[in-house]
């Protein structure tokens, strides 16, 4: 590999972002697709899109011969925004799906760690949380504290750093008038239609833990399903 390639590769994952190494399997040579990149003039755009979701390296034939495609993305995190009782049924199963989880709360009688045995917990405010551990495409965000003064801050951050799934718990009234509140701080509202809220898919969920398996499907059909921006 070329060292500079190989340099900017690290560099992306060491920042998180997401990139491909496209390698002609006939000469070797090799170039570097990064995902925050314009590919709408690339033939292999479509094949792009795929791999940042899926994740997969893999071979791919072309009109000019077979390239390999080296994909390096992110391992995906999710923030809960609320130690709650949903949160205490969605983490495990997260983890258990593959999910780096990070619960945030800075009412410490809810974020302990009897409650939330072996999880990253940080109690604290998610402006102070944040700004050490930023928010990225590859990370999912789930407000559950039913608070604006915990819950806002960090939704309006999923919103301007492209977070791959935004989920609210609340009413569609509560909503509203969350909107409101992001409108006024400056918001753009054709983003709104990236918060899912009410939280969770619509499986008739009741219980904190059947709400936990809703949203649990919203963030995996986010992070598999959901086109890539700019592709």
């Amino acid at each position: 590999m070329d060292l500079s390639l190989l340099q900017q590769l690290n560099e992306e994952r060491a920042a998180r972002r997401a990139a491909i190494l496209v390698t002609r399997l006939d000469d070797g040579s090799q170039r570097l697709v990064r995902r925050s990149g314009n590919h709408s003039a690339d033939p292999l755009k479509d094949e792009f899109a795929k791999r940042f979701r899926s994740g997969k390296s893999g071979t791919v034939a072309t009109d000019t011969g077979d390239v390999f495609l080296t994909v390096s993305v992110p391992s995906p995190r999710l923030v809960v925004i609320g130690a709650v009782h949903i949160t205490q049924a969605l983490v495990p199963m997260a983890e258990i799906a593959g999910l780096d989880v990070t619960v945030i709360d800075p009412r410490t009688a809810f974020a302990t760690e009897e409650r939330f045995p072996g999880c990253t917990l940080r109690p604290d405010w998610p402006e102070e949380v944040l700004k050490h551990t930023p928010l990225d495409a590859y990370t999912a965000v789930a407000a559950v504290t039913h608070d604006p003064k915990i819950d806002d801050f960090p939704l309006i951050e999923a919103l301007k750093t492209e977070c791959f799934y935004i989920g609210a718990l609340g009413s569609r009234k509560t909503h509203g008038k969350r909107l409101e509140r992001f409108t006024a701080e400056g918001l753009d509202p054709a983003l709104f239609d990236r918060i899912d809220a009410p939280i969770g898919l619509d499986i008739g969920a009741a219980s904190p833990q059947e709400i936990a398996v809703a949203v649990l499907g919203s963030i995996i059909s986010a992070l598999r399903k959901a086109p890539e921006p700019g592709l």
